[in-house]
């Protein structure tokens, strides 16, 4: 059976950027890749990830956290997208159902102080940064992207 490219990202919690980075390539992508997100110690989604997207008319109110284990060795992951500086420390360099790996490090939104509005301005910059640099890639992929046996 043929499969579609699986793109995974990747974040220390899986509650914020690598959630949205979920939800925008799906939006951007449609159905080309299977897209899953995972974290090395899961966390709940941030409601201020789910309203960050909401604003772009992206719906990632039904997501949960999911760790590593369930994705890992059970998924042939083409492009690993680590989205966090910590996670890619941490996460696995050399696994054998693992593709590309790739390094895009966001600072955390979740980090962020302040009022509710203030954090919610940072959760709203890394959203953007993250969609373009999704756009970016998806420029330079080819038309259609490698499948998987």
């Amino acid at each position: 059976m043929i499969r579609k490219p699986c793109v995974l990202f990747l974040c220390t919690h899986n509650s914020a950027r690598s959630q949205m980075a979920e939800g925008w390539l799906r939006h951007l992508a449609g159905d080309t890749f299977e897209v899953f997100s995972a974290g090395t110690e899961p966390r709940q989604p941030h409601s201020l990830a789910v309203e960050a997207m909401r604003e772009c008319g992206i719906d990632i109110s039904g997501h949960t956290s999911k760790g590593l284990e369930g994705i890992l060795g059970h998924v042939p992951v083409r492009y690993a997208i680590i989205v966090c500086a910590q996670a890619s420390n941490e996460c696995p360099r050399i696994y054998p159902a693992l593709g590309e790996v790739l390094h895009w490090p966001f600072d955390d939104p979740s980090a962020a102080t302040g009022s509710e509005a203030d954090q919610l301005a940072v959760f709203r910059r890394v959203r953007d940064e993250i969609g373009e640099r999704l756009r970016s890639w998806l420029l330079i992929m080819p038309q259609n992207p490698p499948s998987l046996p």
